[in-house]
Parts: C-alpha cells; sequence; structure tokens
C-alpha cells in the first residue's frame, strides 16, 4: 500500500512537470495560433495566470484583426480574475475605447470601474483611489441605468462613501483624543453637517457631549453654568435622535453630576434675593 502511495505521488509530480515543461515551451514558441487556442483553454479551466501570459504575448499579433477584440476582452478580464486590479483597469479601459461598440462594453466599463473599487485603501490612509472609484462607477450608473450591474454599482459606492465617513469622523474624534475640545466640537458639528445619513451620527453627537462636558465641568465658575446648560441641551439633542442610545448609562451618569451643579447654581440665586 505504501509502496502504490508513492508510486502515485511519483506519478502526479511528473505529470506536472510534463505539463510544466510543455507549457514553457509554449511560451517560447513562434506558434501564434496554438498560444491563442491555449490561451482560451487555460482561461476557461480557470488557469488565468497561465492564459494571462499567452494573451499577453499574442495581443500585438492579433491587433487590427476579428481575434482582437475577444483576446484583449480575456486578457483584462485574466488580470481581473488573478487581482490585478490596476492591470485589469488599464486593459479594460483599453478595451472600451476600442470597441465602443462590443456587445460586451457593459461588462468591460463595470469591471473597469470595480477594479477602481478594489484598489481603495482602507480608511486611515490616503483616500484619492477611493474618490476615483466612485467617480469610475458613477459614470458606469449614469450610462448604464438599467444595467443589470447598476445594484452592484450603486452598493460599491456606498462601501466607499462609508469609508470616507470613517476617515473624516476618526479625524474628528481624534481632536477629542488629544484633549483638544473646542475643535473636537467644531470637528464634530462639521462631520455632522457634513454627513447627515451618516451611521456615526450618533456616536458623532456623543463625543461632542464629552468634550463640552470636560469644557464644563473645568470651566471657571464665571463661565460654568452656561455651559452646564448647553452640555443639558447636547443631551437632549442625543435622547431626541436615539432615544435608546448606545451611550445611555454613561450620558446618565455624567448628567447626573451636571444637575447636581446646576441645583446648587439654583440654590445660590434663590439665597441670594
Amino acid at each position: 500500500m505504501k509502496f502504490k502511495k508513492i508510486s502515485l505521488l511519483v506519478s502526479c509530480v511528473l505529470l506536472v512537470s510534463v505539463s510544466c515543461s510543455d507549457y514553457q515551451k509554449l511560451l517560447n514558441s513562434d506558434d501564434t495560433s496554438e498560444k491563442y487556442k491555449q490561451a482560451e483553454v487555460f482561461y476557461n479551466n480557470g488557469e488565468y495566470r497561465k492564459a494571462n501570459r499567452l494573451f499577453e504575448q499574442i495581443v500585438p499579433k492579433y491587433r487590427g484583426k476579428p481575434q482582437a477584440q475577444r483576446i484583449i476582452f480575456f486578457f483584462a478580464d485574466s488580470y481581473f480574475q488573478t487581482k490585478s486590479y490596476s492591470l485589469a483597469a488599464y486593459q479594460y479601459e483599453n478595451f472600451v475605447k476600442s470597441y465602443p461598440k462590443s456587445d460586451r462594453i457593459q461588462e468591460a466599463t463595470f469591471k473597469a470601474a470595480k477594479s477602481y473599487y478594489f484598489q481603495s485603501p482602507t480608511y486611515s490612509l490616503d483616500q484619492e483611489e477611493t474618490y476615483e472609484a466612485i467617480e469610475k462607477l458613477q459614470v458606469f450608473i449614469n450610462l448604464y441605468p438599467s444595467s443589470e450591474y447598476a445594484a452592484e454599482a450603486n452598493q460599491m459606492i456606498a462601501e466607499l462613501q462609508e469609508k470616507l465617513e470613517k476617515k473624516d469622523f476618526e479625524i474628528a474624534k481624534q481632536y477629542f483624543t488629544i484633549r483638544d475640545y473646542k475643535s473636537a466640537i467644531k470637528a464634530n458639528d462639521n462631520f455632522v453637517a457634513g454627513f447627515p445619513g451618516t451611521k456615526f451620527r450618533e456616536e458623532a453627537l456623543y463625543v461632542k457631549f464629552l468634550a463640552l462636558y470636560e469644557i464644563a465641568t473645568n470651566s471657571i465658575l464665571s463661565k460654568k453654568e452656561a455651559r452646564l446648560k448647553e452640555l443639558q441641551q447636547q443631551y437632549a439633542l442625543i435622547l431626541r435622535y436615539y432615544p435608546e442610545t448606545l451611550f445611555m448609562e454613561d450620558l446618565n451618569g455624567k448628567m447626573e453630576k451636571v444637575n447636581k451643579e446646576l441645583e446648587q447654581f439654583n440654590t445660590t440665586t434663590t439665597l441670594s434675593k
């Protein structure tokens, strides 16, 4: 049994070696027709890297010929399938410019835009590529609003916009982290105004509350009452929009202290009359 397993393993290794050898010979050959034939075989079998190398070699040979349209599309798609998105976008856009009447024009335009989507970096990095991806996807939707790809394009735009919102929110929140409370209040106000429907709105209002709280509770006596009342207003605003806010426990705990301090101001005012 052990001998059979070893024999089978050796046979598999030899088969792969022969296969690789044949592929290398094909790459080095001058038989353009055979390269085209095998490139499609590899592509249809999902062996996109092998197909890509062959398509790359034969694209110049078929330029201006009837087969060129098919080859260039598969060439672009082989980059897409191997996650080489920058090269895929370039080749898809080349296809769109070269064959504007192709029956694959929608797919190529969409996949070019989707290639930009995949190049969008994490929210903490520069977002130039994200803006470019949104623009490309929006152009596609404008051109083909009834396309089978339109829903997916809209979903990708929503994801990219959320990434931009997260970046801006993290910047606004950072001011609170470094204890620049006045800047935190302004930044969170600007964020809420700039992204009224954002999923981060509740937390932005809460961060503003925290900044107001730090300023109010550490204020000089002459400014403290007015700032505590401003804090009450922010608390009421949060509960108006988010009556079951995730931050309820902390908000209520801080407002107990705020209300006690305001009661003292009221008592002092009453006694002085």
